[in-house]
């Protein structure tokens, strides 16, 4: 059957064709890169977004600059330094560049990834009760990956096997990727939801409306902390005062053995404008400061489990 989402991110004939994240949902538009500039013009720009995808892109990367002739090892330092936070960017270049052929490894990446997610999305829907009303933050469905996507591939697979999941979508402040990308995602899938503010969260557990939370993640440390979207600690502990599980889909690539702890995550900040503007009105005095870290830190004890390809796992190690 045809997915109703098409590839995030694609080869075609010497350029990377992927769906500009930032014209959803107002229209379906694709960005084409040609060099590896224009890519990582993509992607600190966030027409291309989550850390799996980061992956397939870095990869596709180091392809496009041999392909160009570029200096590999300049376009490939170049690629990792736009998204310091997403481990699945840098290892994506480095798998890339340890291969006789990046491109080959590059397209075995998604391909792997498409096909690991519905590994995941099984594995997690077996989570879920019947019914199950799931709160998600940010966007990590198929927009975020190869194909198909994590936190949101369990609550698709639920809805496949028949199980009625509906989805509590946070808007996402201050770039609005679940309101955007996740909404439409669900929108495209037929999966009901409802777009709620970030603070509403706390009053709809109170309420006894929320079943689990299921999220994505940028990077999972050794020890199981986990690196995701700015304001996805606060749900953990929203969760955990109410007793509701929380769960982190990810693949075994964003898991950074070599990052002992989540105090090791470097959290990348971003233009303080994404928080002070919104479709170019100014929300804010004119000289108002303002704090943009992109990602904040979950501590592996307040997660119930790493819901991975491999299967169900305890965060904390």
């Amino acid at each position: 059957m045809r997915d109703p989402i098409p590839p995030t991110i694609e080869w075609r004939d010497g350029v990377v064709r992927m769906v500009d994240q930032r014209r959803l949902p107002a229209s379906l538009e694709f960005v084409e890169a040609r060099t590896v500039d224009e890519l990582c013009d993509a992607i600190t720009g966030l027409a291309i977004r989550g850390a799996p995808a980061l992956g397939v892109a870095g990869a596709m990367g180091v392809a496009l600059a041999v392909c160009t002739g570029e200096a590999v090892a300049d376009a490939a330092a170049r690629l990792v330094a736009t998204r310091p936070t997403a481990v699945n960017l840098a290892w994506g270049v480095q798998r890339a560049l340890d291969a006789p052929d990046p491109l080959s490894a590059a397209l075995a990446i998604a391909r792997d990834d498409a096909e690991g997610n519905r590994r995941i999305g099984a594995a997690g829907a077996a989570l879920l009760p019947d019914g199950a009303r799931v709160l998600t933050h940010c966007n990590a469905g198929s927009l975020a990956t190869a194909g198909y996507g994590t936190a949101l591939g369990v609550v698709r697979a639920a809805h496949e096997a028949g199980q009625r999941p509906s989805v509590w979508v946070d808007e996402t402040r201050p770039v609005l990727q679940g309101a955007r990308l996740t909404a439409w995602e669900l929108e495209q899938l037929g999966i009901p939801y409802t777009v709620v503010a970030d603070v509403a969260a706390g009053g709809l557990m109170a309420a006894g409306q929320v079943d689990c939370v299921v999220v994505g993640a940028d990077r999972v440390a050794a020890n199981g902390d986990v690196a995701n979207k700015v304001g996805t600690y606060p749900l953990a502990v929203l969760a955990h005062h109410h007793g509701i599980p929380f769960y982190v889909a990810a693949p075994t690539s964003t898991i950074d053995e070599a990052c002992p702890t989540g105090a090791a995550i470097p959290v990348e900040h971003r233009d303080p404008d994404e928080v002070a503007v919104i479709a170019g009105t100014r929300l804010t005095p004119a000289a108002a400061r303002a704090h943009n870290p992109a990602f904040d830190i979950t501590p592996a004890a307040l997660v119930t489990a790493l819901i991975t390809e491999e299967g169900v796992r305890p965060a904390s190690r």
